[in-house]
């Protein structure tokens, strides 16, 4: 099949797919004109690729991910350590959000939110503190 038919069999883009492609997480076939030929397993791989992202695993990790889900002496534990280790980050980068959001609401609350110029928020985004 062509990039667009692997493209809506796998649901992504084939700009990713050709991203993919650069970064070797996926080899089409060469036909002889050069134009890339997928085959079903290539839709597999896709569509592994698309729900890993799907679940905001970086790249390296979906890499990773994808070598032991290729190897069928692989061990559980492992992919379980990627997971956990995963939401582990997931949820420092909640944290991370949730402080975030609490000083942009701190400094919400701080504006008058009138036709006056002076604003709290842009005071602070203008600081070098």
């Amino acid at each position: 099949m062509n990039i667009g038919e692997a493209a809506m069999a796998s649901g992504v883009s084939a700009k990713m797919i050709r991203h993919y492609e650069t970064l070797g997480l996926i080899t089409p076939q060469r036909r002889a004109n050069n134009y890339r030929a997928y085959t079903e397993q290539n839709v597999a791989v896709l569509r592994f690729i698309r729900h890993a992202r799907d679940l905001a695993f970086p790249l390296s990790e979906v890499k990773r991910l994808l070598a032991l889900w290729k190897n069928d002496g692989r061990q559980s534990a492992e992919v379980r350590r990627i997971a956990l280790s995963h939401v582990d980050a997931l949820e420092e980068k909640a944290r991370s959000l949730k402080a975030v959001a609490d000083s942009l609401r701190h400094l919400a609350q701080a504006c008058q939110g009138n036709a006056r110029p002076e604003c709290p928020i842009l005071d602070h985004m203008a600081s070098s503190t």
